[in-house]
């Protein structure tokens, strides 16, 4: 119903910058928020960055400085800019998109994952 194609990530050094996309597809009535979470082995999935359809935008703390999220509606495409990386960064990062299939119904999407390693 709803497909999320990811791309960015990679490996990179304490220090460095990299870019993540998101594009949602599929069978979208009306996107709620777009957003970045990710999961480092061993702890939970945690959020990095979410923006949502009022142009409300949240950061983890601990992202907050280093990192922007930003949205392309016409493109249903979210992206996240992350700057000063961190070994602590390192994870699993995952596209989140909150979305109504109909006026009724709605539901939590997730993408494949990208991974993020950053080398200290």
């Amino acid at each position: 119903q709803v497909q999320l194609a990811e791309s960015g990530g990679g490996l990179v050094q304490a220090g460095g910058s990299l870019s993540l996309s998101c594009v949602a597809s599929g069978r979208l009535f009306m996107i709620v928020s777009m957003g970045w979470y990710r999961q480092a082995p061993g702890k939970q999935r945690e959020l990095v960055a979410t923006i949502n359809n009022g142009g409300g935008i949240e950061y983890a703390d601990s992202v907050k400085g280093r990192c922007t999220v930003s949205r392309e509606r016409a493109t249903n495409s979210v992206y996240l800019q992350m700057n000063s990386l961190k070994a602590e960064d390192t994870a699993t990062y995952y596209c989140n998109v909150r979305a109504y299939l109909d006026p009724r119904n709605w539901g939590d999407y997730w993408g494949q994952g990208t991974q993020v390693t950053v080398s200290s």
